[in-house]
């Protein structure tokens, strides 16, 4: 849910602070840590605590002193790590004009990483690519980086394939897909 996605980006936020590089960028970091902090409803953030440990993205350690502390596992960081692409890409910007390329993503990915396939699927979608096959999907604007850094969280460079094409054969489908569909 959408809280178990804050905490995620909260704690990944955290290692952002331990690695800043300067203070304004540490104060910076603890500014944003701060705000999203408020925002989350107690219970709320108690019931998608337990739900973050049981799906072993959050591990609770519990110190000599009876408290205990929550720690990113290695799935929930990398988890987090693709939260926080998601959210860079969600933020970008249509350009006002076309540049007259079309970015296409043709990918194989194996049927033993299909949790992965269908991530980048949802990705696809939610940037609203035009499904041209079903490993295949194309748009008229540059989201090439935020697949490429999807692609390298998961490690799965050598299945997915990112093209810049100046003309498909069935270009007036898509570009009524695109530029014609909100009128």
């Amino acid at each position: 849910g959408s809280t178990q996605k804050k905490i995620m980006l909260i704690f990944l936020g955290g290692l952002a602070l331990g690695t800043s590089s300067s203070p304004r960028q540490y104060f910076r970091n603890l500014r944003l840590i701060r705000k999203e902090w408020k925002n989350i409803d107690q219970r709320t953030f108690n019931h998608s605590i337990a739900r973050l440990s049981e799906e072993k993205l959050l591990e609770e350690k519990i110190l000599p002193n009876g408290s205990f502390k929550l720690i990113l596992t290695k799935e929930g960081r990398r988890q987090a790590e693709i939260l926080s692409i998601l959210g860079s890409s969600i933020k970008f910007n249509k350009p006002k004009r076309w540049d007259k390329k079309w970015r296409i993503v043709v990918f194989d990915i194996p049927e033993k990483d299909r949790i992965f396939r269908n991530i980048l699927r949802g990705h696809l979608r939610y940037l609203e690519f035009y499904k041209l096959q079903n490993s295949v999907f194309v748009s008229p604007y540059p989201f090439e980086k935020s697949i490429l850094e999807l692609v390298e969280v998961y490690s799965a460079g050598k299945y997915v394939r990112v093209i810049v094409a100046t003309n498909i054969d069935n270009e007036k489908t898509i570009k009524n897909y695109f530029f014609r569909r909100k009128k």
